[in-house]
């Protein structure tokens, strides 16, 4: 086994405990956690690594569990919603291989699924787009300084819900909604079993000058909008909670050109803490180096 010890503003002390086999345990002043994911009421983190590019050109997948993390660390209760979510879906993705199925006895078991997923679907759609618009100002500073340019970007969610406002947000008008699309796919749902309508389908789209940076931004406008994204979740969960997050960096630089290396380091460390791992240390200059503290493995 493995342990990892650290001490958060000199008061709460964590330990974390690693297995070969079996999970992890987390420990705060020396009482284990019930719900590791409580480890976010103690320390908030912003981690970049080089695989992150795929927030931006990759699978709806990717960017849902990216404004999942922003999310519960603004609000760690939302980390049970998508618990509860996820959970009813395989339940109703089981039901529709029941028996109960085959002996046309659903309908009202079905309801009562569709309120449940209306309710929580609800929660998850108003929490996630209310981040991206607290986000949204953070991602248009950054990726101004690290662009040096002048373009405009965009950032969407892009939600299965038909005819619903982009401004609408009152609770009961959205569940409505969500309620009546689950009725209305049914029958195609009755064929596939599998819901295909909810959060778990719903996708952002990242725009500069309203053209899709996943699909027609060059490489180097993706990995500046990725910067932009992180720099970003930075700020604003330093400005939310008052609280400076750490921020790591693994391996990224390898991913940059020279310009935005420079442009990512003079801006890092000033306000958080930040570790960064590489394999070499010739991308960092002198200045750089000086300033930091080094640990070689």
């Amino acid at each position: 086994m493995a342990v990892v010890i650290g001490q958060i503003d000199f008061k709460d002390d964590l330990k974390l405990n690693l297995f070969r086999k079996g999970p992890k345990r987390i420990y705060v002043n020396e009482s284990i956690l019930k719900k590791q994911s409580e480890i976010k009421n103690y320390i908030q983190s912003v981690c970049f690594c080089s695989n992150d590019i795929d927030i931006v050109k990759g699978e709806p997948s990717y960017r849902r569990t990216w404004i999942d993390k922003v999310v519960s660390q603004l609000e760690p209760v939302y980390l049970d919603l998508i618990s509860r979510f996820n959970r009813l879906l395989k339940q109703r993705n089981h039901f529709w291989r029941s028996e109960s199925v085959l002996n046309n006895q659903y309908s009202e078991i079905l309801e009562s699924f569709d309120i449940q997923m209306s309710i929580i679907s609800t929660r998850i759609f108003r929490r996630r787009r209310r981040a991206l618009l607290k986000i949204k100002p953070y991602v248009e500073y950054w990726h101004n300084h690290l662009s040096k340019s002048k373009e405009q970007i965009g950032i969407n969610y892009l939600s299965g819900i038909q005819n619903l406002s982009p401004e609408e947000e009152e609770e009961e008008v959205i569940s409505k909604k969500i309620a009546e699309q689950l009725l209305n796919q049914r029958s195609m749902e009755a064929l596939t079993g599998k819901c295909n309508f909810g959060p778990h389908r719903d996708d952002i789209e990242f725009l500069i000058n309203n053209i899709s940076v996943r699909k027609y931004g060059s490489s180097g406008q993706q990995r500046t909008f990725i910067l932009a994204l992180k720099m970003a979740e930075l700020d604003l969960l330093s400005k939310i909670l008052n609280v400076p997050p750490i921020l790591i960096l693994d391996d990224v630089l390898a991913e940059l050109d020279i310009t935005r290396q420079n442009l990512l380091l003079n801006s890092v460390g000033k306000d958080s803490q930040c570790f960064i791992s590489a394999t070499h240390l010739d991308k960092f200059n002198q200045s750089f180096l000086g300033s930091s503290q080094m640990i070689y493995l």
